[in-house]
């Protein structure tokens, strides 16, 4: 499955009102620790892309859902399940790290 990348105009139909659980990284292109983590994103979508929706959000151009969500520092990456946070990450981590948090 490939990464779903969210705006402000899909937000809520892709990650508040989906019937899966959603991973969402938020991130920028300029951010370092971002492109790092860009390939663990990949990997999570093919492994586990037709249980969980794998998303990505740019904070540049949908900087409001960031604001709404409190993120200070990317990358973040928030789990939702049925339109609520389950697990919130900050900073890069393995992908281990969030396979468990979507087992949960």
């Amino acid at each position: 499955m490939s990464v779903v990348h969210l705006s402000s105009d899909n937000f809520e139909n892709e990650v508040l009102k989906s019937p899966k659980t959603v991973l969402v990284d938020f991130w920028a292109s300029w951010c370092n620790p971002c492109r790092m983590l860009a390939p663990v994103i990949e990997e999570l979508a093919n492994e586990v892309g037709a249980e969980v929706k794998v998303c990505k959000l740019d904070v540049d151009s949908a900087g409001s859902i960031a604001e709404n969500f409190g993120i200070k520092s990317i990358p973040t990456v928030i789990i939702f399940k049925d339109g609520r946070i389950t697990e919130k990450f900050v900073g890069v981590r393995n992908k281990e790290d969030y396979l468990q948090a979507l087992k949960k």
